[in-house]
């Protein structure tokens, strides 16, 4: 019969649903909070749905990225699935929307001034199409003055770049590096 094999634990099981539920990355702190486990039960669940949807090539991942948990479509059905579900990045995003999505992809979590600095330019406009199209969210408040948005990619991002993390980015050479670095510590000491 198809699908059969071990079945998962309960707790693995509650893990599942509870990622399922979420919708959106969970940290392994919320993840034991929510399930009531600790830090052994959590990450024990986590290896065990991980080496569960492996083994019998499930239509989902289960993906770490950093430090929290979440579902992501299986890499081999990514040119399928995006027929029905994803749009072309690259015919739809400018030159300047894809230059501030890699600013906050490498540099996440960061603020619209910070990414400002490091562009030269203002990109209110460009900030607001990204978020429209949820390639990027807003991941939280800088404790500053005026407490200003933070922004991080999304879930889309990942799936629409075919990334199983944001660690499977390409690496920035030095000089990329250094003037990401730069930039964001220039906006630091002038805040």
């Amino acid at each position: 019969m198809l699908g059969q094999g071990p079945l998962l634990s309960t707790e693995a099981r509650l893990v599942e649903v509870i990622l399922f539920l979420e919708n959106e990355p969970v940290s392994l702190e919320k993840l034991m909070k929510m399930a009531s486990f600790n830090a052994e039960t959590a990450t024990a669940a986590l290896a065990e749905i991980k080496e569960h949807y492996a083994l019998f090539l499930h239509g989902l991942d289960l993906v770490e990225s950093q430090g929290s948990y979440h579902f992501l479509p299986s890499s081999d059905l990514h040119d399928k699935l995006r027929s029905c579900y994803g749009k072309r990045v690259d015919r739809r995003l400018s030159r300047a929307a894809l230059e501030t999505l890699s600013i906050v992809a490498y540099s996440q979590p960061i603020t619209r001034r910070e990414i400002d600095n490091i562009r030269g330019v203002a990109s209110d406009t460009i900030i607001r199409l990204l978020r429209e199209r949820e390639y990027i969210k807003v991941v939280g408040r800088k404790d500053v003055p005026g407490h200003p948005c933070l922004y991080g990619t999304s879930r889309k991002f990942l799936f629409e770049f075919n990334l199983s993390s944001i660690s499977a980015l390409p690496k920035l050479s030095d000089i990329d590096r250094l003037r990401f670095e730069t930039e964001t510590t220039q906006e630091i000491e002038t805040e």
